[in-house]
């Protein structure tokens, strides 16, 4: 993917630049598998080509993921990226025979399958400090789901991209709190 650090986005951001909230249906811990990552990476792959977007940070946990992305000027059609993403993911998952869980009666009458929630969570960041706020939350979230002791031991993050290019240091996260108001649009 692309590499981007803070220091690139010292500028205008014009509503192009959003934090997401993507989680699988049930909660089903199967993200970090090597098939998942694999049919992820290619399904966000094939719509990057046709639809272009910047991933700015990333975090892949077992049962959801984060990222931020900045989409091209005057193209914020985020919602038909992510339906693409969930579309590609589900049918290369289940061609393998990996099973999804039981759909609901209302995702049954609508032929849907049951791998990702139908909805996610998105947040458009209005400025450099909020998207540092972004970034920061995606880097911590495996420390703050009990995943890790350090955040640079997830493999699955931009945090390693960040840590090469400045931007933190390898211990970064160790201090942080999460009894305090910083986070508290995220969860």
């Amino acid at each position: 993917m692309i590499r981007i650090t803070m220091s690139d986005y010292r500028r205008n951001y014009n509503g192009r630049t959003f934090f997401f909230t993507v989680v699988t249906e049930r909660r089903r811990p199967i993200l970090t598998t090597d098939t998942a990552r694999h049919h992820l990476r290619q399904a966000i792959r094939t719509v990057h080509r046709k639809h272009p977007f910047e991933i700015v940070a990333i975090v892949l946990l077992p049962d959801h993921l984060h990222t931020v992305w900045t989409l091209p000027r005057n193209d914020v059609d985020y919602s038909r990226r992510w339906r693409l993403i969930k579309m590609y993911f589900t049918k290369a998952w289940l061609q393998e025979g990996n099973a999804d869980v039981t759909p609901s009666t209302s995702r049954q009458s609508r032929g849907e399958q049951a791998i990702w929630q139908r909805r996610f969570y998105e947040h458009t960041c209005r400025d450099e400090e909020d998207l540092k706020r972004c970034i920061d939350y995606i880097h911590a979230n495996p420390l703050k789901h009990g995943l890790v002791n350090r955040v640079a031991d997830w493999p699955w993050s931009s945090f390693h991209r960040f840590v090469q290019a400045g931007e933190y240091t390898l211990e970064w996260g160790r201090t942080i709190s999460w009894d305090n108001d910083e986070f508290s649009d995220f969860e």
